[in-house]
């Protein structure tokens, strides 16, 4: 059974690839084309912002209207026109696969979490070099039988919806393909029984992630933010490595039960680098969190991911809310008896989870682009993920890791729905007013948008509430300091949740009516995904509390998770809290929620003002804190320019000049010097003749 929840993804992929390359027919692309679909922001551009302007029930500022188009992007490609034989089957296996292992990973779940009985089933010997052994093995406890549920309940999900959302795309095989591609790298690395296996699939979910937001590579801003996904993961995938050498050279293994045995006996080991010495723990710890930082988007290594929203929808879903993402946060619980035995690495992993969550959190309210605003919440719940890892809050890291994956992914193929329904438009500036027209997707959202808020009996409550009471019974200071800021990340989180639901679907409509007229509910094969999510939007939280953070944890975690019994978080926050504590977020969530109301559905024009009143702020926030810019100077340009001296300086000037292009050069020059002796002349000739001559008369009789 294990062995079809992990490989039957993969051969979706060989399938679905196969007939991309080999097919036969394509759709083509629709005689209309790309113009008269609407696609392009000549016709929604600054026509429907001077509508907005006109007749508008949420004020923009100038400033917001200086920015409409960087926000408005295009989440469609182009029209293509009946689907094919090939279409269609690729679209059956795929989605047909990843359902199968779905299904196989909740009776797994139940079977290896719920009664007990995890296992590992080696597969074969992959490298054996001296000291290092590594074994292909699939590695099933009750952290992987999580992450599997998570994967492919999520990813079953978008391969359905993807069947109707993408509809008009001609590339549909290679598209379907990719998703599965990326659902199996993703089982390789949470079913990975060693670093080596589960840094394969990292690098995966890297590759199929730069497939997917490049998906449509005709588009500049798609190779550029594939391009910027890869390079910045590629700084945390460094740090990554180093962190899997360091613990070779710690424990001589690789392999996680061997690393577990002997990490606590490594506190006190030191690795010496340059004439300095290190602790040993520690610093691989940091280097394996690096790693981390750059998969899971914490800050500092986060500038790709709201770039990354330039794929399809259903890969933001996919990709960027529920689980390559999560990687990172999975790396950490599942590393947690090394950790554990690194208390600083554990502080600085608080810090930047706390500092991420509330950074994103800034960024995220004042954003208008739909998907964007939904992927700096997934970067600030991130971070509320990892600050509870920080104070050994593991289970608790696992359960929000756990409901988040339902409600953001309906979140995200929610605003898809949106999207769908309002011609491919992204901006919120250009929307509201069509709650009656797609009510299910707007029932559906608002689930959604309670569970992110942390509102009672939805998903969000019992997780983010449990992180938040853990960071503040830890006791230790950076765990008070995360909790400060994870409280005021849950106000920001329940404001900007909100505005996106006033802005999306309530007040005066701010689009063409041509568009209004035509806006219109999603295919059932689109709502369906919908429908499954929000079940685990409304019961993954009250439905699993007790198996994750209640009394029986212990039990349901069995050997996956250590935690030292000092560092015992999530049991100070059931013993040690106060009152205040516990009520605290869903206080500053209700706050959050009425600001939104106030200031997008009573007083539609007070945004605006506050805006102008604040305009360095709002400038330094929507900017996103000029993390791009500088980046762009402290890196960016300096490598351009670096780059472009070696070109022309030592590339140009010293190696062409003085090798192919001096050699050229020298040898034309000689030949025209050497031409001017072949005048024609008889003359010319005989004088060299008696030039030549003298010169050997003059040579014999001095030497000869």
């Amino acid at each position: 059974m294990e062995v079809l929840v992990v490989f039957l993804p993969l051969l979706a992929f060989l399938v679905a690839g196969s007939i991309a390359l080999f097919g036969g027919p394509k759709a083509e692309p629709a005689a209309a084309g790309h113009g008269s679909h609407g696609h392009g922001h000549d016709d929604h551009g600054h026509a429907q912002i001077a509508h907005a302007h006109d007749d508008h029930s949420h004020h923009i500022s100038h400033d917001e209207l200086d920015h409409a188009h960087d926000d408005a992007h295009d989440d469609h490609h182009v029209v293509a026109g009946p689907p094919t034989v090939g279409d269609r089957v690729s679209q059956f296996v795929t989605a047909g696969a990843v359902i199968v292992s779905a299904i196989l990973s909740w009776i797994l779940f139940f079977d290896v979490a719920v009664h007990g009985n995890p296992r590992t089933i080696e597969l074969m010997t992959w490298i054996q070099s001296g000291t290092l052994d590594v074994k292909w093995a699939l590695r099933v406890d009750q952290l992987t039988a999580v992450m599997l549920i998570v994967v492919n309940t999520v990813s079953a999900c978008v391969h359905v919806y993807s069947i109707g959302y993408m509809a008009e795309d001609p590339q549909k095989p290679r598209f379907m393909g990719y998703l599965s591609l990326f659902t199996f790298a993703m089982l390789m690395l949470v079913t990975a029984d060693n670093l080596v296996q589960l840094f394969f699939g990292w690098e995966g979910v890297g590759l199929a992630s730069y497939l997917l937001i490049n998906f449509w590579y005709e588009k500049p801003s798609a190779n550029a933010a594939a391009m910027k996904a890869f390079l910045v993961n590629r700084v945390g995938d460094f740090g990554f490595a180093l962190g899997i050498f360091a613990i070779f050279v710690l424990t001589g293994s690789v392999q996680f039960d061997t690393i577990f045995a002997k990490a606590p006996t490594l506190t006190g080991e030191t690795l010496h680098f340059l004439s300095w010495d290190f602790n040993g723990l520690t610093i691989a710890c940091l280097l394996l969190f690096m790693g981390a930082m750059g998969k899971s988007a914490q800050l500092g290594l986060h500038t790709w991911l709201p770039d990354a929203m330039e794929g399809p929808t259903p890969v933001s879903a996919l990709i960027h809310a529920a689980t390559m993402v999560t990687a990172g946060v999975f790396m950490v619980c599942r590393l947690s008896p090394v950790f554990e035995y690194a208390p600083t690495a554990l502080e600085v992993v608080t810090v930047v989870g706390g500092l991420t969550a509330f950074v994103a959190a800034t960024i995220g309210f004042t954003q208008f682009d739909i998907k964007r605003v939904i992927a700096y919440s997934t970067m600030s719940q991130l971070g509320y993920m990892f600050f509870a890892a920080g104070v050994s809050a593991y289970g608790a890291a696992m359960f929000h890791l756990f409901t988040h994956a339902f409600f953001k992914a309906l979140l995200f193929l929610g605003a898809g729905s949106v999207i769908h329904a309002l011609h491919h438009e992204q901006d919120m500036r250009k929307m509201g007013g069509v709650w009656r027209k797609i009510p299910f997707t707007y029932a559906v959202m608002w689930i959604g948008n309670l569970a992110l808020a942390g509102l009672p009996f939805f998903a969000g409550y019992y997780s983010k509430d449990m992180i938040l009471e853990a960071a503040f019974a830890s006791g230790s200071g950076v765990g008070r300091f995360a909790f400060a800021l994870g409280i005021a990340a849950a106000l920001l989180t329940a404001f900007y949740s909100w505005r996106l639901l006033f802005m999306t679907f309530h007040g005066t409509p701010r689009m063409d009516k041509e568009v209004y007229d035509h806006a219109h509910e999603s295919p059932v094969v689109m709502l369906v995904p919908l429908a499954v999510l929000t079940l685990g939007a409304l019961f993954a939280g009250v439905g699993f509390h007790e198996y994750f953070v209640g009394h029986d944890r212990a039990e349901f975690w069995g050997k996956a998770i250590m935690v030292l019994a000092d560092h015992d978080a999530v049991e100070a926050a059931h013993h040690h809290t106060p009152g205040w504590v516990a009520i605290a977020p869903l206080v500053v969530g209700l706050i959050g929620i009425a600001m939104a109301y106030i200031g997008y559905i009573q007083m539609p024009r007070l945004p605006g003002k506050i805006a102008g009143t604040f305009r360095g702020i709002h400038q330094f926030l929507y900017n996103k804190w000029y993390f791009d810019e500088l980046y762009d100077a402290l890196f960016t340009r300096p490598a351009k320019a670096l780059g472009y001296g070696l070109w022309k300086s030592g590339d140009g000037a010293v190696i062409d000049g003085v090798g192919p292009d001096g050699i050229a050069a020298a040898t034309r020059d000689v030949a025209a010097r050497a031409s001017r002796l072949q005048s024609g002349y008889v003359y010319h000739y005989a004088f060299a003749m008696v030039i030549g001559v003298v010169l050997l008369v003059a040579w014999l009789s001095v030497f000869g």
